[in-house]
């Protein structure tokens, strides 16, 4: 029993020498070969990481031309209405009598409606066109980055619902 022991032990530390000299000179192999695939590897980052940096700087420019378009439309906003505002003082001091004046009102107001639809309509085509943009860089860069086609994205349903008319809850009037 103890020869069969010893000879167990004698055949492990073999198995050791010969373990212990293969990783005095594979690792040295393991390395060379994990830093060479290393460094293609970092290599091949490098067009990635551009296309991602130009995609920032395109968004941001995307960004600033949105702000831009915004904050200009804001001061023809303010514009507008002050100078309807101050025409609407001045055609109040020069009326003659109040049937005018609320006629007046009337035009005015009518004015001041189709106006805000307009402004609200160009705001919603600049946020409209700047995300149209980003989604273009986005696309184009995911593109980029992972060699594969941006997965379509899928179309909306047209969604019709039945368009309930207000009742009225007072009497109509006689005319």
């Amino acid at each position: 029993m103890a020869s069969k022991i010893k000879d167990f032990v004698n055949e492990q530390r073999e198995i050791l020498a010969k373990q212990a000299s293969r990783l005095r000179t594979e690792p040295v192999k393991a390395a060379r070969a994990a830093t060479a695939k290393s460094a293609q590897r970092i290599k091949a980052l490098n067009p990635r990481i551009r296309a991602v940096s130009r995609s920032g700087v395109k968004l941001t420019a995307i960004s600033q031309g949105a702000a831009e378009r915004l904050i200009q439309l804001q001061e023809q906003l303010v514009t507008s209405a002050l100078t309807d505002a101050a025409t609407q003082l001045e055609r109040a001091a020069r009326t003659d009598n109040v049937k005018e004046l609320v006629k007046d009102q009337a035009a005015v107001l009518r004015a001041t409606r189709e106006r805000i639809v307009s402004d609200i309509t160009e705001a919603v085509t600049i946020l409209k066109d700047a995300g149209g943009d980003v989604r273009k860089v986005a696309t184009h860069t995911y593109e980029s980055v992972t060699g594969k086609a941006a997965p379509a994205a899928p179309k909306a349903k047209a969604v019709r619902r039945k368009v309930k008319r207000a009742v009225r809850k007072a009497p109509a009037r006689k005319k």
